[in-house]
């Protein structure tokens, strides 16, 4: 041997240099080497016997539980299975080739396939083998059906993947382009739908859509079209909406919402101050904010008091809106005789009405001058001065009951009514008014206000309560004087917001009116039943 080790002497490299290149056609030493194994697999395949190895190589598949042993072989063996017996490897002594495919095959290759995979072990592969096979004992392959090898048989280049199963049949592109078609003809036709109903909606209810989603300009007066003179009154805590509103009570504004819109449309942010502004009607709502804006505008030293106020109300008004203390006008009210009242109080006895004060009035002569005005109006309306208290007394419930203008006199009506036939007059107004939670926000009269024993409360006092519980108007004690025509004995408001009331005169129709109200009470929980 050299002194110089060559590099074949490695055994592995030795055994790596003997492997067959699966690229090139095989020898005939390598198909001779190979034949036994090929011979025992197609023997296996039609149900042959013969004599089997102790154990098989890992290499190749086991073969099914082995048939009967036979003596002779088969007559259908080719001319390869009658070489001498000395050139043929027996099971139990594999041959190099197939040793070294053994140690170096992956191991994902040595698993055998599943009988119903059309492999070597199955039923179909050993029915169909005596018709498959050829001159030369190999099977030709069927269309449709796995043809028969075995895995040595890919290693060799004999056969390929394609040979030994059914390749899948290509995905039907016909079926996916008829879905795609489907889905695209849907598609299509939601967005039509869609696209037909906007359509409608828009011809159908435009106008309607057009006042939801941007404003109406028929809401606002034109400009130049002002005229006379309003006055409105802006308190602490007003703001947008609040002075909206009372632009248009006051006849300045075109709807109730126009100005606020109008704040919201051009993004204006405004602070109202407290006072009395002198404005016109009819005017835009522009020109409404320039006025607003304008100090001369603002009337110094004035107080605007609204119908149905107390005592306790007008006079911090009069202090917010005018230079005059409120602890000089609380001292002032404290003694109704000064101004010629004989009652103990002078609730309904100030007037409400737009007041301009000198600059310097003192409290007493605010209030001297709101009882005279008060004292005008009752002369007016031909009220004897002994009759004073009594109908001031009936015209402020019917200014805290009454919603309406129309409803004034039938609300004096059912006052009269009562009266006449000796019921308690049950107003809910008197009740809050006597408890102290007249002005709480509610139209309803707690259990507790209901049945509390004071002298406003007529609910336990017959007749009249011992005196006015607001400041009524004109028109309040006109009705006063002048009840409507009826035989009603009950009423009360359905609908809070636009002021309907439901006038009866039997209990049951009145319970059935009260059942109305509940009903729109529990539809609208915030609107201050």
């Amino acid at each position: 041997m050299p002194d110089t080790p060559s590099p074949f002497d490695d055994p592995l490299a030795d055994l790596y240099g003997k492997l067959p290149d699966p690229r090139r056609e095989p020898t005939a030493e390598v198909r001779r080497a190979d034949a036994p194994t090929s011979r025992r697999a197609a023997r296996a395949a039609r149900g042959d016997t013969g004599p089997t190895a102790a154990q098989p190589p890992i290499t190749r598949p086991p073969a099914d539980p082995a048939p009967a042993p036979r003596s002779a072989a088969s007559p259908s063996q080719s001319a390869a299975d009658t070489r001498p017996a000395a050139s043929q490897p027996t099971a139990s002594q594999p041959t190099a080739s197939q040793r070294t495919a053994a140690q170096t095959r992956p191991a994902s290759m040595q698993t055998r396939p599943h009988p119903a995979q059309g492999g070597p072990g199955s039923t179909q592969a050993r029915q169909s083998a005596p018709q498959a096979r050829t001159a030369t004992g190999s099977q030709a392959p069927r269309s449709g059906a796995p043809a028969v090898g075995t895995l040595d048989d890919i290693f060799t280049g004999r056969r390929s993947v394609e040979d030994l199963g059914v390749v899948p049949p290509p995905a039907e592109r016909r079926r996916r382009r008829v879905g795609g078609w489907i889905a695209l003809v849907i598609v299509l036709a939601i967005v039509g739908a869609v696209a037909v109903g906007g359509f409608w909606a828009v011809n159908t209810f435009g106008a309607q859509m057009q006042g939801m989603f941007a404003p109406d300009e028929r809401e606002d007066f034109e400009a130049g079209i002002a005229q006379g003179e309003a006055t409105i009154t802006v308190v602490s805590g007003d703001a947008g909406p609040q002075v909206s509103q009372k632009l248009f009570d006051a006849g300045v504004t075109k709807a109730s919402s126009s100005f606020y819109d109008y704040l919201i449309e051009t993004s204006t942010v405004f602070t109202f101050q407290p006072g009395v502004f002198k404005l016109q009607q009819q005017m835009t709502s522009e020109a409404v904010l320039a006025a607003l804006r304008d100090p001369a505008n603002q009337l110094t030293n004035t107080a605007q008091l609204p119908e149905g106020l107390t005592v306790e109300q007008t006079v911090t008004r009069i202090s917010e809106q005018t230079e005059i203390p409120l602890e000089d006008l609380q001292a002032a009210v404290a003694d109704p005789a000064a101004y010629g009242v004989d009652a103990d109080s002078l609730e309904g006895w100030l007037f409400p009405a737009t007041y301009t004060f000198d600059p310097g009035t003192t409290a007493s002569a605010a209030i001297t001058r709101m009882v005279d005005r008060t004292i005008e109006s009752l002369d007016a309306a031909g009220v004897t001065e002994g009759d004073r208290q009594r109908v001031l007394t009936v015209a402020s419930i019917v200014q805290r009951e009454a919603r309406v203008a129309d409803d004034f006199y039938r609300v004096s009506r059912v006052i009269q009514n009562r009266l006449d036939q000796g019921m308690q007059l049950q107003m809910d107004s008197t009740a809050q008014y006597g408890y102290g939670e007249l002005h709480e926000g509610s139209a309803s009269t707690s259990e507790d206000a209901q049945f509390d024993d004071n002298a406003w409360n007529t609910y336990v006092v017959p007749g009249l309560p011992v005196g006015p519980i607001s400041n009524p108007g004109d028109q309040a004690i006109d009705a006063a004087i002048h009840p409507a025509e009826g035989s009603w004995l009950f009423f009360v408001t359905v609908n809070l917001d636009t002021g309907e009331t439901v006038f009866t005169s039997t209990a049951d129709d009145h319970e059935a009116a009260v059942e109305q109200w509940r009903g729109w009470c529990r539809d609208n929980p915030d609107s201050g039943c």
